[in-house]
């Protein structure tokens, strides 16, 4: 069968950022081309993947000029890992194209022109802000291109790392990563060699045995640390080897906790987690309100962001003392009772039971009185019986998932009608498809953007809504 040939677009120039990390540009025809692999400013050299009648998706086969705002990334695996795509653009432009984006899909999904934009809110940590990891073990470490045409042998085929992006069985072996501060790298290191050199098991996805399996570790800010392993089976005396050299050289963990998984996936909510050393939790403070956090436990990633996020919501709020506030999407119950201190009673609900539980837990730990959860799927539970048998909310606040919100719940908060609605999402795209179904009925005053991802394309933004 004939190989179907490239199709190859020449000096295309970049101008914009789009949706996911790619940057846009367009043909001498016209056509839009999203191309993945390069930054705005960009000349390119692309080679179609996809042809659509609108647009070309690309990729870029060679830089012609490079962009004003490209800079040197600091991490020898970027373009392979795939996790920070934006690691070649100066942080400055990565802020005015995030800023860029949340601003046009307002305008333009939203369909709203009238309101304030606050400057985004910038991380003062580029890199090592995330204070948790997760890392996958394989014995089928991902190979380059380069490695598979030599024809060499290089050696052990194990990896401890990520997953190759679009390769679920391929696991890039990670010398170096910026997003979480050491000793995570010293620890990932210390695991691989030590397992390697007691002989330990990888785990083989495809055939689905083998010993290790995943590795998560995450930091308070007080600079303890949690150490989370899964295991495909039991070998009591490996493990035991294996947790007892960590500890031995990691004075930093102040637990470690492991959890058998045969199953065909990673997710570990529906595993027993065992507790080998310390108390299986950190204690992690924020302005004064202290958060339990277990190995399943949600909490935002990039602690010191997170804390600015909720400082916003709070100062977006406004709330003077005597207001009946409303968490949707409640989670562990953060911003509920970041708010709680200024507001009369906060009433949260989340669909999982072990984010309420936790946030009932919280609640109590801080001296909380003046909260209350409920937990279930947000547009069943958000009914007219729910608003018929509690206080009418004065204050709304919102933080759903990337997806943003049910149809029936934004009918719902207009049935409610609060004065004010403090909108916050991941997701701007579909934040500016609600505002759109709200905006008969409320005006958007302002938004503001929050980095929480340096050097990836992710922003989170903050919309306040009055009742018009």
């Amino acid at each position: 069968m004939r190989k179907k040939k490239d199709v190859i677009l020449e000096n295309i120039k970049l101008f914009a950022a789009g949706a996911k990390g790619v940057a846009i540009g367009k043909t001498e025809e016209g056509k839009t081309v999203l191309i993945s692999g390069a930054i705005p400013g960009d000349v390119v050299n692309a080679r179609v993947r996809k042809s659509k009648s609108k647009y070309f998706e690309a990729e870029v086969k060679e830089i012609v000029e490079k962009s004003p705002f490209r800079v040197e990334p600091k991490c020898i695996h970027f373009g392979t890992c795939g996790g920070c795509k934006w690691q070649n653009m100066s942080y400055e432009k990565q802020l005015d194209f995030k800023q860029e984006e949340v601003y046009n899909n307002i305008k333009r999904i939203g369909g709203i022109e009238d309101f304030e934009t606050v400057p985004i809110l910038g991380a003062e940590e580029q890199y090592f802000y995330r204070n948790k990891m997760e890392f996958s073990f394989s014995n089928a470490r991902w190979l380059s291109q380069y490695e598979i045409s030599s024809e060499e042998n290089f050696g052990s085929r194990d990896a401890l790392g990520f997953h190759i992006p679009g390769m679920w069985s391929k696991i890039l072996d990670l010398k170096e990563c910026f997003l979480q501060e050491d000793p995570s790298n010293a620890i990932r290191l210390a695991v691989k060699k030590f397992a390697e050199n007691k002989g330990l098991d990888f785990f083989d996805v495809k055939e689905q045995k083998g010993f290790l399996r995943t590795l998560m570790m995450r930091q308070n800010s007080k600079g303890e640390w949690m150490v989370l392993f899964q295991l495909y089976r039991e070998e009591k005396e490996n493990r035991t080897q294996l947790f007892d050299f960590l500890l031995e050289q990691f004075p930093q963990i102040k637990t470690l906790v492991y959890a058998i998984n045969p199953k065909q996936n990673d997710s570990i909510y529906d595993l027993n987690v065992n507790v080998y050393f310390g108390e299986g939790f950190l204690m992690e403070e924020m302005d004064g309100l202290k958060f339990k956090i277990g190995p399943k436990s949600f909490f935002q990633t990039n602690y010191k962001q997170a804390l600015e996020l909720y400082r916003k919501t709070l100062e977006f709020a406004d709330l003077k003392g005597d207001e009946v506030v409303y968490d949707l999407y409640t989670g562990t119950g953060t911003i509920a009772q970041y708010v709680a201190r200024n507001a009369k009673h906060v009433i949260g609900i989340e669909s999982v039971q072990e984010a309420i539980d936790a946030a009932i837990e919280h609640a109590e730990l801080n001296g909380l009185t003046n909260t209350t959860f409920y937990c279930g799927d947000m547009k069943n539970v958000f009914n007219d019986e729910f608003l018929e048998n509690h206080p009418k909310a004065d204050v709304l606040i919102t933080d759903p998932p990337r997806d943003g919100m049910h149809q029936k719940v934004v009918e719902q908060i207009l049935k409610l009608a609060p004065e004010k609605v403090v909108y916050v999402s991941c997701n701007s795209a579909t934040q500016a498809r609600d505002l759109a179904l709200m905006k008969d009925h409320y005006t958007l005053v302002k938004i503001l953007p929050v980095d929480m991802f340096p050097q990836t394309h992710h922003v989170e933004n903050i919309a306040l809504l009055i009742k018009k």
